[in-house]
């Protein structure tokens, strides 16, 4: 049954144009869905590449409702849904590609498979602020690099979404966490648990030298693409040491990498919502996370701009410019 109301949600109708606010249909749960009050959704630079054209990896064809990124209230579960009830605060990325309904509305039917249950000392806002983020840095850091105790990390753009994450995936871990930056995020950086290194004043010879003896990081994790990834080949260890990428898709000589034997690995974390496959594993990504915030062992940085979800314009052009300091987020509900 499909029930009329005046739930809000906001069109991209075209490339580049302003966001349409419309009154849609309430969807209803399917089998393996819930249906989701959502109260916040998190703004990614992905959702304004798709929003100016140019996020056609992401498959999502306009006139489309966007957004990843969200943490709401169970409202009702389909067919098959056992491990969520109404009423529980759930985060997730659950929509925005790949055709599926994005975020920046009231209410979505989404997938249970790629939703957790909310850490409970995080708010809306910044629950919202983590998934995509989160999912990306334990994908690299344990599935793929399997962090551990007594490895040296190093994390290329330590102050970003998924570099602030990664350094404390690691430290969580066991992990002794290097990371780069600019010099006005190095207090930043440290502040998350990592030695800061100013990229732009050090050269990689040099703070291999300083903190490895030379021999290069166990992990490095680049999460700025382009020459950090040249970078990365650079900076890694003799023989056991990995490289992961979240931004890898350019042209790069691997000769660098192959004369220390050492090993890489790129995510891709929109496959599960391009594909189907490996939804469940978000899921369960997302619990691991909670359980790590609930800890004390994960904090989030988020923008201290508020938007409401007429002002979402604006919140992508605060992401677009560069200028954010930590994840934005859109409210819904508040």
């Amino acid at each position: 049954m499909i029930v009329e109301t005046r739930d809000r949600a906001l069109l991209l109708e075209t490339v580049d144009a302003p966001f349409k606010l419309i009154h849609p249909m309430r969807p209803q749960p399917g089998p393996g869905q819930v249906l989701v009050r959502i109260h916040a959704s998190g703004v990614n630079p992905l959702d304004t590449k798709i929003r100016a054209g140019k996020g056609g990896h992401a498959r999502q064809t306009l006139p489309a409702v966007l957004g990843m990124d969200l943490a709401g209230v169970v409202a009702s579960v389909g067919e098959g849904v056992s491990n969520f009830a109404p009423g529980d605060e759930v985060y997730g990325m659950a929509g925005g590609i790949g055709g599926n309904p994005g975020t920046l509305a009231d209410y979505q039917a989404l997938d249970a498979d790629l939703l957790a249950k909310k850490p409970v000392n995080l708010d809306m806002r910044q629950a919202a602020a983590l998934p995509l983020v989160a999912i990306t840095a334990w994908e690299g850091m344990v599935d793929r690099a399997r962090v551990g105790a007594g490895h040296k990390v190093l994390v290329h753009g330590g102050a970003g979404g998924v570099g602030h994450v990664a350094i404390q995936i690691a430290r969580a871990f066991g992990a002794e966490v290097y990371a780069t930056g600019s010099a006005e995020n190095l207090a930043v950086i440290e502040g998350f648990g990592a030695v800061a290194i100013d990229y732009r004043s050090t050269a990689v010879e040099d703070y291999v030298a300083r903190h490895t003896d030379g021999r290069g990081f166990d992990i490095v994790y680049d999460t700025v693409g382009g020459a950090t990834l040249d970078a990365s080949f650079q900076a890694v260890r003799h023989y056991t040491g990995h490289v992961v990428s979240a931004l890898g898709w350019g042209e790069h000589k691997l000769a660098p990498l192959s004369f220390r034997g050492a090993t890489y690995s790129g995510v891709f974390t929109l496959l599960p919502l391009l594909t189907g496959e490996g939804r469940k594993h978000h899921g369960e990504i997302l619990a691991k996370v909670a359980r790590l915030v609930e800890d004390g062992k994960l904090k989030v940085r988020l923008d201290l701009h508020r938007f409401s979800l007429e002002e979402a314009l604006d919140a992508h052009r605060l992401v677009a410019s560069g200028d954010a300091q930590g994840k934005v987020v859109v409210d819904l509900v508040g």
